[in-house]
């Protein structure tokens, strides 16, 4: 009798460990994985284009595989993005979600979907980053002449990696600049990425859609 109840006991305790672990896991993931977005401009005007949408204000730029963070400017080759400022009257708010724009390029009849800052991550540059001396240093020895030794090498040297703490800060800085998405306090501003390989110099016309709970709307912004 006695060894039934300790095995009841420990069943019992077993299982709000787990109960305890599965309410607390989220509340942990969530804070990290939030978008804060960028600061608002002063008004719908300082964008390239501004539309009426119900009672919100919808405000749009393209800035090409440029992104624009406050504390400076990153860049990648497979992403084209395009800085969002949302405004209302005092005390309005709004719901957002990334799924209500598209970014029509060229005219094209499919628009490209809106895409997760998270999926850019990974081919995000920082133009004003160089690498260390040393890096340099074991470059130019690889390369430099020596009469024919066999340290040697047809193949092109391999670049230099970004030491993670700077790439996690750099990554750190696209998330924060991220559009924040639910329901939001107006105004609010923030970045929202579009898939695109291409030259910036190939596009001819650019229709961002927005369709949503305050309504529908095309900004034509320019490339």
């Amino acid at each position: 009798m006695r060894i039934s109840a300790v095995v009841k006991t420990a069943v019992w305790i077993t299982a709000l460990c787990f109960c305890a672990q599965g309410q607390t896991t989220p509340g942990k993931e969530t804070p990290g994985s939030e978008s804060k977005g960028m600061p608002p401009r002063t008004a719908p005007t300082e964008y390239q284009k501004h539309v009426q949408v119900g009672a919100v204000t919808i405000a749009a730029e393209f800035t090409g595989h440029g992104i624009g963070t406050p504390q400076g400017a990153l860049t990648t080759e497979d992403y084209v993005v395009v800085e969002m400022g949302l405004f209302g009257p005092e005390g309005a708010r709004a719901k957002l979600a990334i799924d209500d724009f598209s970014l029509r390029v060229n005219g094209k009849k499919v628009a490209l979907s809106c895409q997760p800052y998270g999926v850019v991550l990974g081919s995000l540059k920082d133009p004003e980053w160089e690498p260390p001396a040393e890096s340099k240093k074991s470059k130019s020895s690889m390369t430099g002449g020596g009469g024919g030794g066999q340290g040697e090498s047809n193949e092109p040297p391999t670049p230099p990696k970004m030491p993670f703490p700077v790439r996690r800060a750099m990554e750190q800085r696209v998330q924060k600049a991220a559009l924040p998405e639910g329901d939001r306090a107006l105004p609010v501003a923030g970045l929202i990425f579009f898939q695109y390989r291409g030259k910036t110099q190939a596009i001819k016309s650019l229709e961002l859609i927005y369709s949503g709970p305050a309504g529908k709307a095309t900004l034509t912004l320019q490339p």
